[in-house]
């Protein structure tokens, strides 16, 4: 993670009012299965707070370091998207979010 990216991120519970239009200011995934984590706050250190994709789609709070730490089932470690530009969560997930 950039000190770009840690600046732009809210702190955790910033954007919590916002539902459905909370921005996902960084994207991480796994290039050899389908798990997928947005983060749209963090505190500053480890924790993120935002949208995963794994089994199930669902707002939860993930980690910075586990995330640094786990390898996907061929050994790729979790990457960042560096082409990702921010989107908010009704974009990335419109079905879970009927407002």
């Amino acid at each position: 993670m950039t000190e770009d990216l840690r600046g732009k991120l809210p702190n955790l519970y910033q954007q919590e009012k916002l539902g459905s239009s909370a921005v996902a200011y960084v994207k991480y995934f796994t290039p050899d299965s389908s798990w997928t984590w947005y983060a749209t706050e963090f505190d500053g250190e480890d924790i993120f707070f935002g949208l995963v994709e794994g089994f199930e789609k669902e707002l939860g709070y993930f980690s910075l370091s586990e995330l640094q730490s786990v390898k996907g089932p061929m050994g790729l470690p979790i990457e960042r998207d560096l082409y990702w530009d921010p989107r908010t969560l009704k974009e990335i997930a419109p079905e879970l979010f009927k407002d």
